[in-house]
């Protein structure tokens, strides 16, 4: 687990890309109670760093009351160095870490680290190591500056929106009309345009009902689609057909596991007629597809 968090730490899109802006980022939808947590992990942390100082550096570090089971606080201070982390970030206390970024990175992150103390609370979001589960996920962290200190804590996204699985979709159903042979090569490939997190595209030749695209497994490539079952056994290679026949657009909701959590999660995947293919982009829930 160290081993993973040290390579994740060192591999420049997981590092902390805070905003070059003080702009509030949007609450994704369903994270509302995350991201109330985190933002009182916070408050609690910057309440009593201001009433004790530099001692409380020190139990930040600990797991502790700056650290439940879903969040932690981290601490830098102005010139970069990572101070204090309940997380797995902890590996880097002591270390610069504006000089493991990248140049587009640590302008941001330099530009975070300038803003002058407001008492306002400040958030974005980037990609980090969720100790739980061992996985890169995209994180939402709120952050305040306090003296030099930048004080953050924040909430995994493990599950991305319906709208974002919309707007995939889209994408990929634009790159298929512009050129077909193309797009099916880099969604397999695995393309970061066509697998964001936990979201990917998927591709069938209606005519020979074969995957003949796929963003996350590509031993489905060649096989048969209507074959195609659930985790629980439900036929939805038969229902997705079902579902696009003489229409355009159709949804299919059935049981698959999460590529981010390892789970077996209930996915919702939107269906778009391409000429004679299917291009599909799921998005999950941690709920149990209805029976």
């Amino acid at each position: 687990m160290l081993r993973a968090c040290i390579l994740a730490l060192l591999f420049p899109c997981t590092l902390p890309a805070l905003a070059a802006q003080p702009a509030e980022v949007a609450i994704s939808a369903g994270y509302e109670e995350e991201a109330q947590q985190a933002r009182l992990l916070l408050e609690k942390a910057v309440t009593a760093y201001r009433e004790r100082g530099e001692s409380v550096l020190a139990e930040i570090s600990r797991q502790g009351q700056f650290t439940t089971s879903q969040h932690y606080v981290y601490v830098v201070n102005t010139q970069g160095t990572m101070l204090a982390s309940g997380g797995p970030s902890a590996i880097l206390i002591g270390r610069d870490i504006s000089a493991l970024l990248d140049e587009e990175l640590k302008l941001a992150f330099q530009q975070v680290l300038s803003q002058p103390e407001s008492g306002i609370v400040h958030s974005q979001q980037y990609r980090w190591m969720n100790w739980k589960d061992g996985q890169v996920e995209r994180k939402h962290a709120y952050y305040q500056r306090v003296g030099d200190k930048i004080l953050a804590a924040g909430y995994y996204l493990p599950r991305s929106s319906p709208e974002e699985a919309s707007n995939l979709l889209r994408d990929a159903v634009t790159a298929i009309g512009k050129n077909a042979q193309e797009t099916l090569k880099r969604i397999n490939q695995l393309d970061k345009l066509f697998n964001r997190d936990d979201l990917y595209v998927f591709v069938v030749d209606l005519e020979k009902e074969q995957f003949i695209a796929h963003g996350a497994n590509l031993r489905l490539v060649g096989t048969n689609f209507r074959s195609l079952q659930a985790a629980d056994g439900q036929p939805i290679g038969q229902q997705m057909l079902s579902a696009i026949k003489g229409r355009q657009h159709a949804e299919v909701n059935y049981l698959w596991r999460n590529p981010i959590t390892g789970k077996q999660e209930s996915k919702a995947t939107l269906l778009e007629r391409v000429g004679k293919y299917i291009v599909a982009v799921g998005y999950y829930s941690p709920k149990q597809p209805a029976p």
